[in-house]
């Protein structure tokens, strides 16, 4: 409802190359950062005796699970976040759904790159495409009409959908951890390897924002709403897909778990980040202001 048709062409005319440095990001920083977190966390000795009678080869199932976390596409939240950012959201959006389409090549592709050439890992493009149209676009174009057509009320309801939205992404986490949540309670030995897996999703989103924002921001001179964007685009994946992606091949159950707990940690990670950047503008607003009235004064 924030959105108008302008705020998409102001994306291409402003930064023409924001949304393939975005998506760069998004299929670069995050499979290398997992296929690397993996190997030194989760692939190092004890790791596979941490879960008893969970199959033969635990480590390298979880090993795949953050594979596949990493070599997803962005989330959905990601707009939400955006939003609470005060960043661009139609950016954002463009972005996600970008990176969305282009995961029915790119997510096998570097999985098995990643993991290994005798995995078979089958992502379905017209599905993606349809979950992008269905989840992102059509709401997005309902938003815009509703924008265009009731300003007035956009306006009064933009003032609570910021809270709104983090009521959402809060309900979007609980209901992946909650779908997921028998596979870790039938789990021998859960409470010792919870705490491994957690550190290395929380690590690797946390590598996911902050080479997002210094890339774009210092690299490439970016301005700040854009570095923002790519910094939350690239580190809050689709997490969902990840599990889902896990169960569809076979793979021991323990692949889901970076997944279930990488829907909670890249959202609140996401939203703690966007809480500081809005703290820093209303800070620098408030100073800016002061500014204005001292030099009135004088």
């Amino acid at each position: 409802m924030t959105l108008t048709a302008d705020d998409f062409a102001k994306v291409g005319r402003k930064y023409p190359a924001a949304v393939p440095a975005g998506v760069m990001c998004q299929f670069g920083i995050m499979p290398i950062s997992a296929w690397l977190i993996g190997r030194t966390v989760l692939l190092r000795s004890g790791t596979a005796e941490m879960v008893a009678g969970s199959g033969s080869t635990p480590a390298l199932a979880l090993f795949l699970g953050l594979i596949l976390v990493g070599c997803s596409p962005g989330g959905t939240a990601s707009n939400l976040v955006s939003l609470i950012a005060d960043a661009d959201v139609a950016l954002s959006v463009l972005l996600t759904s970008c990176s969305t389409i282009l995961a029915a090549g790119l997510t096998p592709l570097l999985v098995k790159t990643l993991v290994g050439g005798g995995l078979a890992v089958q992502v379905s493009g017209a599905a993606l495409c349809a979950a992008t149209a269905r989840v992102v676009l059509l709401p997005v174009l309902a938003g815009m009409v509703l924008n265009a057509k009731t300003p007035k009320l956009t306006r009064t309801l933009s003032r609570f959908t910021p809270f709104a939205s983090v009521l959402l992404v809060a309900l979007i986490c609980g209901g992946v951890v909650a779908q997921n949540a028998g596979t870790l309670l039938g789990l021998g030995g859960a409470s010792s390897i919870l705490p491994v897996v957690g550190a290395s999703v929380l690590l690797l989103h946390t590598v996911g924002f902050l080479a997002g924002y210094v890339i774009p921001r210092l690299g490439l001179r970016y301005s700040e709403k854009t570095a923002r964007t790519i910094s939350i685009e690239t580190g809050m994946q689709n997490s969902a897909l990840a599990v889902v992606l896990a169960k569809s091949i076979g793979a021991d159950p323990l692949a889901c778990l970076p997944g279930a707990l990488s829907a909670t940690a890249h959202s609140c990670l996401g939203s703690m980040l966007a809480a500081y950047w809005r703290h820093c503008d209303s800070k620098k607003k408030k100073e800016e202001e002061e500014e204005e009235v001292e030099e009135k004064k004088k």
